[in-house]
C-alpha cells in the first residue's frame, strides 16, 4: 500500500484493539476467544496502560467475596448507590451505561479470577451500603499480567512501541488506522469486523484539556504521563463527540514516587504470590504485616488534607509560602518552579501525625500512615531538623526565604484559627506535586460501545470501551473505572468479534 508515493507495510486482522490497558487486553481476550484472529497496537513498550498505574481496587456487588464474609449485596442496590457517589452530577449520568456496569460487574469479577487475579476485601466505602471495594494483590501490574498471557495464548498479536495517528475511512466505515511504530515508519493496520478503540483518558493531553475542561488543569501533570488523548482526537477527527469532558479528578496533591521501586512494587503477580499474600493478610496479626503495607501506603499517595487543617504550610523551591491551605492549594502547587512544594510543620504539630485520628496517608480498607512510617520507609520526603537552617538545607531551599515566609505567617493574622509555627524542631514532607489523576470525558457510544456520531448514529465499525468509551457514565468512588474497563472492553470485544466482515471488497495493496 502506497501513500504520497511511499510504500507502507500492511497488517490485517479480524479485530483492531488499540491500546492495552485493562480495556484494550479484556476487548483483545473476548473477541479472540470467539475465534478471530487480532492484533492490539500499544505505543509504550509494554502493556498495561493507566490500569497499572492505579491503585488497583475494583468495586463489584454480589461477589464471592461478599459472600464470605456474610454480605447480601445486588445490582440494583448498587445502581442506586452510584447515584449517591455522584452527588450533584448524578443528572448528568448516563443511565443506561450505569445499568450495563453494575448488571455485568459480578460476572466480570469472577472472569478476572479465573484468569489468575487474586482479590482481597471486600472493605467500605461509604456511601456505599456495603463493602463492594476488592483490592488487587500484589500490586495492579496483575492485571496486565494475566491478561496478557491469556491473550498471547489465544493468539492475540501485541504490537508495542506504536502510536496509532489516524483512522481510516473506506465508504464511511472505520477499517484501520495509520500508525508510527518505534523505528519511526508508517504502517497501516486494517481490521475485516471492527476496530475498539481503548486508549484511555486526557489527563496528559494539554489541549484537549484546555478545550474540554479548563484552563485551570492545563498545567498540572497527570498521573499517567502517556495518557494523551490520542483516540479522543482520532475519533474526534471523523464526527465522534464527548461527552462530560468538563469532569477532572484533579488537581490533588500527591507525594512524589520513590525513585527505586519498593518491595511491594518489586514483587511478581503470580498467582501463587498473590494468594500467599491475601492469605497473609487475613491471618497473620497487624504486627507482621504492617511493614509489607507500609511500603505500598508511602509510595505515592496523597497526603491528608488534615496535614494543612493543622497547621502545615505549603512552601516551594524558592522557600516562600504561596497560597492559602485552607482554600484549594492543589492548584497552586501546579504553578510553582519544578511543580513542587513541601509540607512544613513544627514539632507540636508534627507530633499529632504520630497515631489516630491523625494520619499522613491511607489507602481505603487497607490501613493508615503515620508520620515515623514516612521517616523509615520515605528517608527521600522526610526531612527533620533542630533549626530552620537545617530544615532548609535537608529540604533543598534558601534559608533566608523559609525564615521569612514562617515569620510572615506567624505574624499573619489570616491563618484561619491555625496555630503560628513555633521554634524548636521542625518537620517537612515533601516534595508533593499535584496530579490530575483521570478525566472522565468519554466519547458517545451506544448500549453496544459503538462509537456516535452526528444525529446518534453509530459510526460504522469503531467501538471504544474504557475511559474512551466512558460515554457519559460517572464513576465516582474507588473502583468504579477499573470496573468499567473490564466490563466495557469485553463488550466490546465481543460485540466487535460478532460483526460482519466488511472490508474483503478493500484491497490493501492500492
Amino acid at each position: 500500500m502506497s501513500k504520497n508515493g511511499v510504500r507502507m507495510t500492511v497488517t490485517v486482522s479480524d479485530i483492531l484493539v488499540i491500546g492495552a490497558g485493562g480495556a484494550g487486553l479484556a476487548a483483545a481476550y473476548e473477541a479472540a476467544k470467539l475465534g478471530r484472529h487480532v492484533v492490539v497496537l500499544e505505543k509504550n513498550p509494554k502493556p498495561g496502560g493507566s490500569t497499572s498505574w492505579s491503585v488497583g481496587s475494583v468495586t463489584a456487588a454480589d461477589t464471592p467475596h461478599q459472600r464470605v464474609a456474610g454480605i447480601r449485596d445486588n445490582a440494583d442496590a448498587h445502581f442506586e448507590d452510584l447515584a449517591l457517589h455522584a452527588g450533584e452530577l448524578a443528572p448528568r449520568d448516563n443511565l443506561r451505561l450505569r445499568r450495563i456496569l453494575v448488571d455485568n460487574s459480578s460476572e466480570m469479577l469472577q472472569w478476572l479470577m479465573d484468569l489468575g487475579v487474586v482479590f482481597v476485601g471486600p472493605e467500605e466505602e461509604p456511601p456505599h451500603r456495603v463493602a463492594r471495594m476488592h483490592n488487587v494483590v500484589p500490586n495492579s501490574t496483575s492485571f496486565a499480567y494475566h491478561l496478557t498471557r491469556h491473550c498471547k495464548a489465544l493468539g492475540v498479536e501485541i504490537v508495542v512501541g506504536t502510536k496509532s495517528s489516524n483512522f481510516i475511512v473506506v465508504d464511511g466505515r472505520v477499517v484501520g488506522v495509520e500508525a508510527v511504530g518505534p523505528d519511526g515508519l508508517k504502517s497501516s493496520f486494517l481490521a475485516r469486523h471492527g476496530v475498539v478503540l481503548t486508549s484511555g483518558d486526557y489527563s496528559g493531553a494539554a489541549d484537549l484539556k484546555r478545550s474540554l475542561a479548563s484552563e485551570s488543569v492545563v498545567p498540572v501533570d497527570p498521573v499517567n504521563p502517556t495518557a494523551t488523548g490520542d483516540g479522543h482526537r482520532m475519533a474526534l477527527a471523523i464526527g465522534a463527540r464527548v461527552l462530560n469532558g468538563d469532569i477532572v479528578r484533579g488537581p490533588i496533591m500527591r507525594f512524589i514516587p520513590p525513585s527505586r521501586r519498593n518491595l511491594v512494587q518489586r514483587l511478581p503477580p503470580s498467582r501463587f504470590v498473590a494468594r500467599m499474600i491475601a492469605w497473609s493478610m487475613g491471618h497473620l496479626p497487624q504486627a507482621v504485616l504492617r511493614p509489607f503495607l507500609m511500603s505500598f501506603l508511602t509510595t505515592a499517595l496523597g497526603p491528608s488534607p488534615d496535614l494543612l487543617r493543622q497547621g502545615g504550610i505549603l512552601i516551594n523551591k524558592l522557600g516562600h509560602r504561596f497560597t492559602n491551605e485552607l482554600g484549594k492549594p492543589a492548584a497552586d502547587v501546579a504553578l510553582q518552579p519544578e511543580k513542587v512544594a513541601w509540607i512544613v510543620m513544627d514539632e507540636a504539630i508534627a507530633s499529632q501525625f504520630e497515631q489516630w485520628p491523625f494520619f499522613v496517608s491511607t489507602a481505603p480498607g487497607v490501613a493508615y500512615a503515620y508520620l515515623k512510617d514516612y521517616q523509615r520507609n520515605r528517608p527521600d520526603i522526610f526531612h527533620r531538623a533542630s533549626t530552620l537552617q537545617g530544615l532548609a538545607d535537608s529540604m533543598g531551599v534558601p534559608s533566608p526565604e523559609l525564615r521569612e515566609s514562617i515569620d510572615a505567617y506567624n505574624n499573619s493574622t489570616d491563618r484561619g484559627g491555625r496555630p503560628a509555627l513555633g521554634s524548636g524542631r521542625y518537620c517537612a514532607l515533601g516534595p508533593v506535586k499535584s496530579y490530575v489523576v483521570f478525566t472522565d470525558g468519554g466519547l458517545a457510544v451506544s448500549e453496544q460501545l459503538e462509537v456516535l456520531g452526528a444525529d446518534d448514529h453509530p459510526i460504522p465499525g469503531l467501538y471504544a470501551a474504557g475511559s474512551a468509551g466512558q460515554g457519559g457514565l460517572l464513576l465516582e468512588g474507588h473502583g468504579h473505572h477499573l470496573a468499567w474497563a473490564f466490563v466495557s472492553g469485553r463488550i466490546a470485544g465481543r460485540n466487535a468479534a460478532q460483526s460482519p466482515a466488511t472490508i474483503s471488497a478493500f484491497n490493501p495493496s492500492e
